[in-house]
């Protein structure tokens, strides 16, 4: 390969696996592989200073990403996204320096892009024709548009209760999309069966490596954007994990080849109070978590009854000091009301779950005075027309004017 990607590691036996092959998993026990690189070589070949002429986008990280030929990249132009100071929320949330980190200002509107953007090039590079994927969200439309840019087939399962624009979206780019009642588990059931029969690519959550490159470009800017730093607590809203989990292997790979210090950020991983998997598991000191019965919230993307990846998040918040929460949708509502009420922010239900527990940390002490907060907003609002907070609009009298 052209990058410094060297082999794929089991997160969970540390078995390595040949990297350009179509190996999805770990033989031995199923577990989620990771792509690890010659470290010491990118340490010698580029550093910080390096990156000061590149374009400002995700691929600006390129010795740390996996592929082969930089002209076969398949983009939409996945510009990095803003780090947005957010003071007046900050206020009312109680965090004096609080940042929002805004990723639905990415092709197709969240920060699935940045996942479907390296596993759709890395899938072409190794010749796959059709691609499978369940989705409670928006990562069947990511997949669906980078499928269409680089002409591999996509097939999208999903709950029939995922948001109607995302359904309608999904289909828009051309996929096949299929719904099944149930959750994204039952999706992913489904999707299981029809890899296996029919030889297709299975793109599901860590059942493949090189989503979670794309997703740990989002901790490459953030310490680049603090100028090679890192904020005292990261508030991340946790369906699949695989952005948490991308991050803390991004800020691994910076300490290593010196562009960072050992200076952790604490994580805190938020889900909704009807379905939070990871939540009772880290309460319970439990190593993976247990399937969530009959999960619900409107957040969909967060409602994922049990995570391929949930024991790596769970190690990344014990070793980073951090902590797991779990907020009503009452609370997720509320957020997104006071995020576009008070800074202009049209965050998406994982945002706002993200902003509710950064409310309720701080309330009870556990973020601290001073500390510096950045929370992750994972899309737009837009993408959750049904969801939109906000007085109804009222009906204006002929010959009246506002009030």
């Amino acid at each position: 390969m052209t990058s410094f990607a060297t082999h794929l590691e089991c997160a969970r036996c540390a078995q390595s696996f040949e990297v350009n092959s179509l190996q999805q998993t770990c033989a031995n026990d199923g577990s989620p592989l990771l792509v690890r690189y010659d470290l010491q070589k990118v340490h010698d070949a580029v550093g910080p200073g390096d990156l000061r002429d590149r374009d400002w986008t995700i691929w600006r990280y390129r010795e740390l990403l996996p592929y082969d030929e930089p002209s076969k990249i398949v983009t939409l132009g996945e510009n990095c996204t803003p780090l947005l100071e957010a003071p007046r929320l900050g206020e009312t949330l109680g965090v004096a320096d609080l940042r929002i980190k805004d990723e639905g200002l990415l092709p197709t509107g969240t920060f699935k892009a940045r996942g479907a953007a390296l596993g759709v090039t890395r899938a072409r590079e190794l010749s796959v024709t059709t691609i499978a994927l369940p989705t409670a969200g928006n990562a069947g439309a990511a997949w669906a548009a980078y499928g269409a840019r680089a002409g591999i087939r996509i097939v999208v399962v999903m709950p029939e209760t995922t948001p109607q624009v995302i359904q309608r979206e999904t289909a828009a780019y051309g996929a096949d999309v299929w719904l099944v009642p149930g959750s994204i588990a039952d999706a992913g059931a489904v999707v299981k069966r029809a890899c296996a029969e029919k030889g297709w690519y299975d793109a599901s959550t860590l059942k493949e490596p090189y989503r979670i490159e794309g997703k740990k470009t989002m901790g490459f800017e953030l310490a680049e954007q603090l100028g090679w730093t890192l904020p005292e607590v990261i508030v991340y809203p946790t369906g699949g994990g695989v952005g948490l989990i991308g991050m803390w292997k991004a800020f691994a790979e910076l300490r290593e080849i010196g562009w960072m210090d050992q200076r952790a950020a604490r994580f805190v991983s938020v889900q909704a109070t009807g379905c939070a998997p990871i939540v009772r598991a880290f309460e319970d000191g439990a190593e993976e978590s247990q399937m969530w019965p009959d999960p619900k919230t409107f957040a969909a993307g967060i409602r994922v009854p049990k995570a391929l990846g949930d024991f790596i998040v769970l190690r990344a918040l014990r070793e980073s000091g951090g902590t797991a929460l779990a907020v009503t949708d009452e609370e997720i509502a509320a957020h997104m009301r006071i995020a576009g009420e008070r800074e202009g922010m049209l965050v998406c239900p994982e945002g706002g779950a993200a902003l509710a527990a950064v409310a309720r940390l701080r309330r009870d002490g556990w973020i601290r005075e001073g500390e510096r907060v950045v929370v992750f907003n994972t899309g737009s609002g837009l993408k959750y027309a049904e969801s939109l907070q906000g007085a109804a609009p009222r009906a204006l009298a002929p010959g009246s004017l506002p009030t």
